[in-house]
């Protein structure tokens, strides 16, 4: 039976990243791979197998937030939903053929990629560098294609997206609530897309004893969808209120110390 303190640090995760996905429009991967590392490492799972676990359960849990985040900000009318239409086909694509990249990762590389990608989006955070007025968005070809090489890396970390999604649609000058809306959407189809591939990558590896089907721990995702469900919808609503250039900033730190905790954890 699961022990009362890994039920309350679940509801903990699951609320934060909750509320870091809708205000900021992220599926709160570069929050829950590192934290979920440490958190099966501490319960005995195998080191081989720990970020793999991680990643799997983070790509589950984000259905549910990126469902509760995607619905609060269409309420607002900050969803694009030609945009995620057209990009939809090849975030399922790249998203999907990615987890089968993953599984035959080390725990060691996984968690090196991870660390140097999020290293690379807090620095994109903080130069939060403006397109050329002139730019727009590309036709549907590229935003398939666009749309398959985000699925590839969220795949790979475990990200809803929000990470590139946002500034790829800020750059070509789309509303900066409107990106953040936009990207909570094209969120669900890789939360899916990724939890449907490491279930199938990591069938072989579930277990009654610990409550995990494929690279998906059950209990993690229960207790922490439950959590963020609520929380999501009012991180969204302070979208609109909050400075959201400094909350991006301090949320870039943020990644980079987790990240380097993970490695730390790992190696």
């Amino acid at each position: 039976m699961l022990e009362i303190e890994w039920i309350l640090r679940f509801l903990l995760l699951g609320s934060f990243v909750g509320f870091m996905a809708g205000l900021l429009g992220i599926g709160g991967g570069g929050i829950m791979v590192p934290m979920l590392t440490s958190i099966f490492l501490l319960q005995g799972m195998a080191i081989e197998h720990v970020v793999h676990l991680a990643l799997g359960t983070s790509m589950a849990s984000m259905i549910v937030t990126s469902f509760a985040s995607l619905r609060a900000h269409h309420s607002r009318g900050a969803v694009l939903w030609v945009v995620v239409k057209k990009m939809a086909g090849g975030i399922v694509l790249g998203t999907f053929l990615a987890t089968f990249i993953a599984s035959y990762m080390s725990s060691m590389y996984l968690a090196m990629f991870f660390a140097v990608f999020m290293a690379f989006v807090s620095l994109q955070m903080f130069l939060n560098q403006r397109p050329k007025p002139s730019r727009e968005l590309p036709a549907s070809g590229g935003l398939f294609a666009a749309g398959t090489g985000i699925g590839v890396i969220s795949a790979l970390v475990a990200i809803g997206g929000g990470s590139l999604t946002i500034p790829y649609l800020a750059w070509h000058n789309v509303e900066i609530k409107k990106t953040i809306g936009t990207s909570a959407a094209i969120g669900l189809p890789i939360a899916v897309a990724g939890t449907l591939g490491y279930l199938i990558n990591g069938w072989e590896n579930s277990s009654i004893e610990t409550l995990t089907l494929g690279f998906v721990s059950l209990p993690a995702v229960l207790f922490m969808s439950v959590t963020s469900f609520f929380m999501a919808p009012l991180g969204a609503k302070l979208t609109h209120r909050l400075p959201i250039d400094i909350l991006r900033k301090t949320f870039a730190v943020l990644l980079v110390l987790l990240s380097i905790k993970m490695l730390v954890t790992v190696l």
